[in-house]
């Protein structure tokens, strides 16, 4: 048999690549890790951590104004952004220490620098070549920007958390998860917020009600939605803004341009089409239920395989590759029913199918709840939270669930257990509540909405 340096050489040292390689390492194989940037990937270091520390950062401004409902005077408050960004990046600093030494409590060596694939079994870094019996391409995503004039002004998602002040006014480019939520924080701290979308309504793949309602409070909080508009061109002017050409000849000026208009898997240069991996049109790796790519030694998890592209979803993935492959415990990701959020301001939590899916399934029955927060009653603040749950109008089963409103991913976290384990709109009426809770909404929705015609039911 052949003899290699190791027996396994992940390439991206982020959620998923740390969790199939630590496992592995932790069951005695020899294993290294190759990593170009930092320790911990997009999410600890360029998106849901220190994107979240931001948004808590942002939310205080609406908590400082309701306190005054509730007896409080507050003396004058104001905000640094430098000193939020310093303390966020104190956090990844400890966080990748924390990588770094599960790793090496593992006994993960980690190759520092840019990995390409040589051959079927070698990877070079730096000029310096390894030999694995598998190779796990880990690399995830990164944001794509559109070839339009003046583009080199924009920045994305990865440059908006490190910025040295707070622009006065931000124009985001994009209607989907990450553009909804940059909206939420740099409104909420104070920014004059402009959002353009090509599309009638944000956050496309999401239950409609749900989109509706977040749109309109947006709206509502004063953000700027241009809706159907596209950017033709950007220019700095002399003042050193920029000067946005919209598609139809409408210009508007801004201090900083943000385009959160999608993400790309991060394979270009990895030497994969070279050695025979198949991969789609938009650079994704193409797997097998186990992770295997058209190379029988090359396998690949996380966003680089443009699935699922949730962090953790790249740890589970990356927990059935090394089980199946490094602990005689076969395991295959189930994709049905993961949870997904989005930390705008309300934030988003959803589960199961939307609406629009279930429709297209079979017959459904939808119940919704609309109210105003308990904690609002005494501040003033007009926000609104919907809840909503479809189910199966033949089997009772609960096909989606999903809420717009304070709290929303804490309280759909648990909702989906139990669409995990097919429950029941009957047990969920069983079910009693906590009262008084938001939550209590999801058991307590006796009547189904009236069945729409059938015009509108696509």
């Amino acid at each position: 048999m052949a003899q290699y340096d190791y027996d396994l050489i992940t390439i991206g040292a982020g959620s998923g690549g740390v969790r199939a390689t630590r496992l592995a390492g932790g069951w005695g194989h020899k294993v290294a890790i190759v990593e170009s940037s930092r320790v911990g990937g997009t999410c600890v270091m360029r998106g849901c951590v220190p994107k979240k520390l931001l948004v808590y950062g942002a939310h205080f401004a609406e908590d400082f104004e309701d306190a005054k409902g509730y007896g409080w005077t507050l003396g004058d408050v104001s905000f640094d952004w430098p000193t939020l960004v310093g303390n966020k990046n104190k956090e990844l600093d400890r966080l990748q220490g924390v990588y770094e030494r599960i790793l090496r409590d593992n006994k993960v060596e980690l190759l520092r620098g840019r990995g390409v694939i040589v051959d079927p079994h070698t990877v070079e870094v730096d000029g310096q070549r390894h030999t694995a019996e598998k190779i796990l391409i880990a690399v995830g995503g990164w944001p794509t920007l559109p070839d339009i004039p003046g583009i080199e002004h924009a920045v994305t998602s990865n440059e908006a958390l490190d910025l040295p002040d707070l622009p006065k006014r931000v124009t985001i480019v994009g209607g989907g998860y990450i553009a909804v939520e940059f909206a939420g924080i740099f409104h909420a701290l104070g920014s004059q917020v402009t959002q353009v979308i090509r599309k009638e309504m944000i956050l496309r793949g999401f239950d409609g009600t749900i989109r509706a309602a977040l749109q309109d409070e947006l709206i509502r909080q004063g953000i700027d939605l241009r809706c159907e508009t596209t950017v033709r061109s950007i220019e700095k002017t002399p003042s050193g803004a920029f000067n946005l050409r919209f598609a139809g000849g409408d210009e508007h000026e801004t201090d900083l341009v943000m385009y959160a208009t999608g993400r790309a898997p991060n394979t270009k240069g990895l030497g994969l089409e070279e050695v025979g991996v198949e991969m789609r049109e938009n650079g994704a790796i193409v797997v097998d239920e186990n992770a295997r790519t058209s190379v029988d030694s090359i396998f690949a998890i996380g966003d680089v395989t443009d699935r699922v592209n949730l962090t953790p979803v790249a740890i589970n993935e990356g927990r059935c590759f090394a089980e199946t492959f490094f602990h005689d415990n076969p395991m295959t990701m189930d994709y049905t029913n993961i949870a997904s959020a989005v930390f705008s301001q309300p934030p988003v939590g959803s589960v199961g199918m939307s609406e629009e899916e279930a429709r297209r399934r079979g017959k459904v029955k939808i119940f919704i709840s609309r109210f105003r927060p308990m904690k609002y009653t005494l501040s003033g603040r007009e926000e609104r939270t919907v809840m909503k749950l479809i189910v199966d109008a033949e089997t009772d089963v609960v096909l989606g669930a999903h809420m717009v409103g304070v709290d929303a991913p804490e309280i759909v976290q648990g909702i989906a257990i139990a669409l995990k384990c097919g429950a029941t709109k009957k047990q969920f009426d069983a079910t009693v509540g906590i009262h008084p809770t938001a939550a209590e909404e999801f058991v307590t929705m006796r009547d189904p909405i009236p069945d729409p015609s059938p015009e509108h039911t696509e």
